[in-house]
């Protein structure tokens, strides 16, 4: 397992940011992030097993980015929906590096146009 996965309490957001780098764990995601669903449903798009996708589950779930909970034989999954705000806020500064790098080049280009 990789270390950021194993030690999500002493990385959260690099745990994040490695269950965040599978396509299918954010496919999982994007479906969760319609509501609640069972494991089975979660499972139903994919091509692989019902313990494949629970090994995809437990990775988000370890990252903090769902919940499961059990509810007699159902075992429904659901996004955590203040996950993501750690990694809103990390992505954001660099947003504003980026656009004030943009701005600065727009400036220079309008000032040096031919």
């Amino acid at each position: 397992m990789p270390p950021a996965l194993h030690h999500a309490s002493a990385d959260p957001l690099g745990a994040k940011f490695a269950a965040l780098a599978d396509p299918t764990r954010r496919a999982i995601l994007q479906r969760l992030a319609r509501g609640e669903t069972s494991v089975k449903e979660l499972a139903a798009p994919f091509e692989m097993s019902l313990p494949a996708v629970s090994k995809h589950l437990k990775v988000l779930e370890r990252a903090g980015l769902i919940a499961r909970s059990r509810d007699a034989q159902w075992r429904p999954c659901r996004i955590e929906p203040d996950a993501l705000r750690d990694v809103d806020d990390w992505l954001e500064k660099y947003r504003r590096l980026w656009t004030a790098g943009l701005d600065r080049l727009d400036k220079y280009l309008a000032e040096n146009k031919e």
